[in-house]
């Protein structure tokens, strides 16, 4: 009996690494710059179409970076369909209560979502890509940004 719960677990493990549960991708600025012309593409695919999902852009920033929020230009290109861009104003501070992501020490993660409701995705390959569009060129103190895609759990 114990063999067979042990091969339930393993069969289950090994068929849940074939779904997207969560893919996460983010491209880091060495110098803590993100220039304008600079435009990261990020790739996954989709098998589960039948799921919901969230999109959320993800970003890493010092304490020292210099506005509340980021304009954010962000293409999205479905299987068999043309790219679709949105703009997105992000907003990573207010007045009260300060930074809204998590903080360690003078660093700063937001998970921002850039679909209203969960959404179906269609089954194949999808490309994001992110590309920074604020007035400061090039936008300081800026350590990483990326694409986050999580599956809803029923």
């Amino acid at each position: 009996m114990k063999k067979f719960v042990l091969f339930l677990f393993v069969a289950a493990g090994i068929y849940a690494c074939n779904t997207l549960d969560v893919y996460e991708k983010t491209v880091s600025f060495p110098t803590h710059e993100w220039k304008g012309s600079d435009k990261s593409s990020f790739q996954f695919a989709i098998e589960d179409t039948a799921s919901l999902y969230n999109i959320f852009v993800v970003l890493r920033h010092e304490d020292a970076y210099h506005f509340n929020n980021i304009w954010l230009s962000i293409g999205t290109q479905s299987p068999g369909d043309t790219i679709k861009t949105q703009l997105v104003n992000v907003q990573l501070a207010d007045n009260k209560k300060g930074w809204l992501g998590t903080g360690m020490d003078d660093v700063y993660d937001h998970r921002a979502k850039i679909t209203r409701m969960p959404v179906k995705l269609k089954k194949g390959n999808y490309t994001f890509t992110l590309q920074q569009i604020m007035r400061e060129e090039p936008l300081q103190k800026i350590l990483s940004a990326g694409i986050r895609v999580e599956k809803i759990k029923p």
